[in-house]
């Protein structure tokens, strides 16, 4: 699952109660700068992701009409531009080797700020700082499933994209998120 900038506070905040949690890592600062280092590292990563893909819809849009003449698979010529352009970009386009990258900048990020202390092994922390960022992805698809659901359920119609349906999806993910423990 590809993450946007709306689920990046939550991402942070979990690596920052995991590396907490783990007993491997002393917080020389606490919580919140941990978690807010974090959020910088990520930032970047999705805002460097999202300039990418602006750039490729550009060449895209631009050449719409060679597309249409030779009947070219619109996606698929999306993809390749994306990944010929990727690393001009500094964007790692396998999510694995993204998200590994992504935990060892944020290990360095929290340690040259002398935000974090470990007696262990740089790669075991660097583990936990990666397994907090995909379980959160693996879990967001169920939380958003439940929000869709519940938000279905009611029996007034909410329209999605209104400043309503907004607000009621931020409060039941919220809610989904305390509810599995992950706030």
């Amino acid at each position: 699952m590809k993450v946007s900038l709306s689920h990046i506070p939550h991402i942070s905040s979990r690596i920052a109660v995991d590396l907490n949690r783990s007993g491997l890592v002393t917080m020389t600062q606490g919580l919140e700068a941990t978690a807010k280092e974090a959020e910088k590292i990520l930032v970047e990563s999705v805002k460097r992701e999202m300039a990418l893909e602006e750039k490729v819809n550009e060449i895209v849009d631009a050449n719409e009409e060679q597309i249409d003449y030779y009947l070219a698979d619109e996606r698929q010529l999306f993809f390749m531009i994306k990944k010929r352009l990727a690393p001009d970009f500094g964007v790692i386009l396998s999510y694995e080797e993204r998200y590994s990258d992504i935990a060892h900048k944020i290990l360095d990020a929290l340690y040259e700020e002398d935000l974090i202390n470990y007696d262990v092994s740089e790669n075991r922390v660097k583990n936990i700082i990666y397994d907090s960022m995909t379980k959160f992805i693996a879990d967001a698809g169920e939380i958003e499933s439940a929000v869709y659901e519940k938000i279905k359920s009611y029996k007034r119609r909410v329209v999605p994209g209104t400043d309503e349906y907004e607000i009621m999806y931020e409060k039941f993910y919220k809610d989904e998120l305390a509810r599995r423990g992950l706030s």
